[in-house]
C-alpha cells in the first residue's frame, strides 16, 4: 500500500516537468497562453484539453469581435448607457467567470441573433447579436467551461455552431435599413480605398476553430456529423 503514494508523488513530478518543459509562444501583443498546472489537470484526457483551449480561442475571437462591432457602431454601446466600447464589451463576457450560475446561458440565442435585423428594434444591436453568438456556442459545449475524461461533447452542436455563425455573417454584410445603409458597419474600406477585412478574418478563424473541433470529436466519438446548411433568407438555425 505504500507504493501508491510514492506512484502519485512521481506521476505528479512527471505532469509538473512536462507542464515546464516547454517554450511559451512570443506574441507581438506580450501576451502567454501558457496553463499553469492544476491537480486536476490529472483527470482530463488529451481531447479534453484539446476541447478546452478550442473553448478559449473561440471566446477570444468572440470578445475581439464585439469590441470591434462597438468600435464601428459607437451608437450601440450608448444606448446602454456604457461610458466606452471596452466597458460594454467587458459587461458581455464577465458572466463567464461563474457561467454555470448566469442567468444569461439561458437567452434564447436563436431570437438574439434575429432581433438586431428588425427594422422595429431599438435596442443595442452589437449586445443582442454577439450575446446571440456566445449563447449559441457555449450551448454548443453543454454550457460548460471545464473538460475531463468523461465529459459528453457533441461533435454535431459543434458543426451546427459553425454553420448558424456562416448565416450570421451573411447577414452581417447584407442588412440594410429603409434607408439602404447597413444596420451594423463590419467590413469596409479607409480613406484610401484599401479594403479593411478583418471581420472577416475573425469570423473565418471562429467557424474553422468549430469545424476542426468537431471532426476531432467526431472521430474520438465514432458519432458521424449529419451535413447541413442555414437558409440564409429564412435564418432558420440549425439546432445546438
Amino acid at each position: 500500500m505504500k507504493r501508491i503514494p510514492a506512484l502519485l508523488a512521481c506521476l505528479l513530478t512527471a505532469a509538473l516537468l512536462a507542464a515546464c518543459s516547454g517554450q511559451p509562444i512570443q506574441r507581438r501583443d506580450g501576451s502567454s497562453s501558457v496553463r499553469s498546472f492544476s491537480i486536476k489537470e490529472l483527470a482530463k484526457g488529451d481531447v479534453d484539453t484539446v476541447i478546452e483551449i478550442h473553448q478559449q480561442e473561440v471566446i477570444a475571437i468572440l470578445k475581439t469581435l464585439t469590441l470591434k462591432l462597438y468600435r464601428r457602431n459607437p451608437a450601440e454601446w450608448r444606448k446602454t448607457g456604457f461610458a466606452s466600447a471596452d466597458e460594454a464589451t467587458a459587461s458581455l463576457f464577465e458572466p463567464l467567470q461563474h457561467w454555470h450560475l448566469a442567468q444569461q446561458k439561458n437567452l434564447p440565442w436563436e431570437s438574439a441573433l434575429l432581433d438586431p435585423w428588425r427594422a422595429d428594434f431599438t435596442g443595442d444591436r452589437v449586445k443582442t447579436l454577439m450575446n446571440g453568438l456566445l449563447v449559441m456556442h457555449m450551448a454548443a459545449f453543454n454550457q460548460q467551461t471545464e473538460f475531463y475524461l468523461l465529459t459528453e461533447v457533441d461533435a454535431q452542436k459543434l458543426y451546427n455552431a459553425a454553420r448558424n455563425t456562416e448565416a450570421v455573417v451573411w447577414k452581417l454584410s447584407n442588412a440594410r435599413n429603409a434607408q439602404g445603409e447597413l444596420m451594423l458597419l463590419s467590413n469596409g474600406f479607409n480613406g484610401d480605398g484599401v479594403a479593411n477585412l478583418s471581420f472577416e478574418r475573425e469570423f473565418g478563424k471562429l467557424i474553422g476553430i468549430q469545424d476542426t473541433l468537431a471532426r476531432i470529436i467526431e472521430d474520438k466519438s465514432n458519432r458521424a456529423i449529419r451535413f447541413g446548411v442555414v437558409n440564409v433568407a429564412s435564418m432558420a438555425f440549425l439546432p445546438i
